[in-house]
């Protein structure tokens, strides 16, 4: 039931924006509802950025990281060495979670439900995974309703690509706006909607993201996904990047992207 390809690939652009998430950037909506001696379940793991702040917070509580592939889990385990966190590793399908009825006090995914075949089906298996009473964290990006200034005719042209590229792998690149009714849809019937947005708008902020994507639309799996479905040419790929670059060095630049987020009680 997964994707047959991951939109934005493991290329070492997209590992750096990955990587620069944290629980206090990318969970603070959870942060609050944490204590020490949970066991939570972090699906779609990747990079183990977010996992091992979260085993911070719940220690000496046991901490799941859930991937689909012993590969990107590895990712996560070398996060958990370096931080000297202890966590489970497990691979597995969002679909058909490898674990009992009722064994994670919290289950998180943070960035994962746009990637999924079936985000209903996947919310399902986490609520089936999660005790009674606890709590099923999820947040998206909504790539639709990204803006940015100054405005930029090839930027707009990029966007239109990736949700064509995203859509094209069975994901739903626009799922932040869906989140409440997908948890409706899926059984939960208490749940608090929310939303956070990340503003890149001081020369630091601009340099990382710009300067992420515009070496991404070049060099990831998303270029090659979008050359090889003819939706771009590398020339377009590289007008892109020179407009992530313009808009990295103009003093007014500013993006926002901004993230749906649900806490629902299973």
């Amino acid at each position: 039931m997964t994707q047959t390809r991951y939109t934005h690939g493991h290329h070492e652009t997209v590992l750096r924006s990955h990587r620069w998430r944290t629980a206090e950037n990318s969970a603070g909506y959870l942060l609050p509802h944490l204590t020490g001696g949970q066991r939570l379940l972090d699906v779609g793991s990747g990079p183990g950025t977010i996992t091992v702040d979260l085993a911070a917070r719940v220690a000496p509580g046991r901490v799941t990281a859930l991937e689909t592939s012993a590969e990107v889990l590895e990712l996560t385990a070398q996060a958990a060495r370096e931080a000297g966190v202890s966590l489970e590793l497990t691979v597995g399908d969002v679909h058909d979670l490898p674990f009992e009825d009722d064994t994670f006090d919290v289950v998180h995914a943070h960035q994962v439900l746009q990637h999924v075949a079936d985000p209903v089906q996947a919310l399902r298996e986490m609520r089936r995974v999660c005790r009674p009473g606890g709590l099923v964290a999820v947040r998206d990006a909504d790539y639709g309703a990204f803006t940015w200034y100054p405005a930029d005719a090839v930027l707009d042209g990029w966007l239109e690509v990736y949700q064509a590229v995203a859509r094209g792998n069975g994901g739903e690149p626009d799922a932040g706006r869906r989140l409440l009714g997908w948890a409706l849809e899926a059984g939960f019937t208490d749940v608090e909607p929310g939303a956070s947005a990340w503003c890149f708008a001081t020369p630091e902020d601009r340099a990382y993201w710009c300067g992420m994507w515009a070496d991404r639309v070049r060099e990831s799996a998303l270029a090659d996904q979008a050359v090889e479905g003819d939706l771009a040419s590398p020339a377009d790929l590289r007008e892109m990047a020179q407009a992530f670059r313009r808009l990295q060095d103009d003093p007014a630049g500013w993006f926002l992207v901004p993230n749906a987020e649900i806490l629902a009680r299973a």
